[in-house]
C-alpha cells in the first residue's frame, strides 16, 4: 500500500559536536535562523516557523567513520530559481566554497558541506510538466548546472533582496548511504509504502510519494555492505516523515510490524531504523 499523496518530509536531526558553530553556519551561510534552542537542540528554518534542520548537542560524539552508513546529503528545496541564484550568492559571500553543481533534469542543485562533514544539497524543481518519463521511470540525470546563467537570475532583482532563506523553503529529500539495494527497498517501499521512481541510477535507488521525484535518495557508493557507524557518532540521528493524520501513522506501523521491521511508538510518533541503522521519525501532521 502506497502512502499518501501529501506525505512530505519533516526536519532532519544532526548529532552535532560542536552545535553553537554549527548553528551559527547554517543561519550565517545557508539562511536558516534559528526558532527554537531548548533540551540541548537548537531547530533553525525559515521565517514562518517551519523547522529543517535540527542540531543536538553531542560534543563527545566521535566522528562517523569513514566507509559507513549515514547521511550523504539533506536536500534544502527553494521555492524558484531566483531564491536558488540567492542561495548561491549567499554561501558564496560567506566565503564557503561549494562542492558540485548539477543539473538533474528534475531540478537544479548547489552541494556543499557543513563544518562538520554533513552534506548538503540546495536545490529548485522545474515544473512537474517538464518531467520525463521513460521505462517507468522519471528521468534523472547528472549534468554540468550553468552557474552564469542561474546568476543571471540577479539582474532582474530591483534591489537586494533579504539573505535569509525564503518561506517555503523546506526540506525536499534526503540521500542516505547504505550498505544494500535491496533491503533497503523492502523497508522503504514495502513496508513504508514509498514507491520507487528511479532504479536506474548506478548504485542508487530513489523512492518517494505522490509521483515526486524522490523524497529518499538511497545508495551503496560507500561500498556494500559498508557497516554502521556508532550509535550517536556525529551525523545524522534522525529525519522525519511526515504523513496526513494518525490513521495513517497507525496503519504503516502495522505494515512495519508486518514486514519484521522493530518500531517504537512515542509520543512524538513511531522510530524505526531502516537496514542500515539511519533511523527515520513517522508522524502524523498534526503531531506537534
Amino acid at each position: 500500500m502506497a502512502l499518501p499523496a501529501d506525505t512530505t518530509l519533516g526536519a532532519i536531526r544532526l548529532n552535532a559536536g560542536d552545535r553553537d558553530s554549527l548553528a551559527a553556519f547554517y543561519e550565517g551561510t545557508v539562511g536558516l535562523r534559528e526558532l527554537d534552542g531548548r533540551n540541548g537542540v537548537a531547530a533553525l528554518g525559515t521565517d514562518e516557523g517551519r523547522p529543517i534542520v535540527e542540531l543536538a548537542a553531542a560534543p563527545a560524539a566521535p566522528p562517523r567513520p569513514s566507509g559507513t552508513t549515514g547521511l550523504f546529503h539533506l536536500a534544502i528545496l527553494v521555492p524558484s530559481r531566483l531564491e536558488l541564484a540567492r542561495a548561491l550568492r549567499r554561501v558564496s559571500e560567506a566565503g564557503w566554497r561549494f562542492t558540485g553543481a548539477s543539473d538533474h533534469l528534475v531540478s537544479e542543485a548547489l552541494y556543499l558541506r557543513d563544518p562538520e562533514g554533513n552534506g548538503i544539497e540546495i536545490y529548485r524543481d522545474r515544473p512537474r510538466e517538464e518531467w520525463r518519463e521513460a521505462g517507468g521511470e522519471i528521468q534523472m540525470d547528472t549534468l554540468p548546472l550553468d552557474l552564469e546563467a542561474l546568476l543571471s537570475e540577479l539582474e532582474h532583482e530591483e534591489s537586494r533582496a533579504s539573505e535569509g532563506m525564503p518561506a517555503g523553503a523546506r526540506l525536499g529529500h534526503v540521500h542516505l548511504n547504505v550498505a544494500d539495494l535491496r533491503s533497503s527497498e523492502r523497508f522503504y517501499s514495502e513496508a513504508l509504502g514509498l514507491d520507487v521512481t528511479v532504479r536506474s541510477y548506478p548504485g542508487a535507488l530513489f523512492v518517494a510519494a505522490g509521483g515526486y521525484h524522490h523524497h529518499v535518495g538511497l545508495n551503496t557508493w560507500m561500498g556494500e555492505g559498508a557497516s554502521a557507524p556508532p550509535r550517536g557518532a556525529r551525523g545524522l540521528e534522525r529525519y522525519e516523515i511526515v504523513l496526513p493524520g494518525i490513521a495513517e501513522l497507525d496503519a504503516a506501523e502495522r505494515r512495519l510490524a508486518a514486514h519484521g521491521f522493530d518500531a517504537e511508538r512515542s509520543d512524538e510518533g513511531l522510530t524505526a531504523a531502516d537496514p542500515s541503522g539511519n533511523q527515520v521519525l513517522l508522524r502524523g501532521a498534526s503531531a506537534s
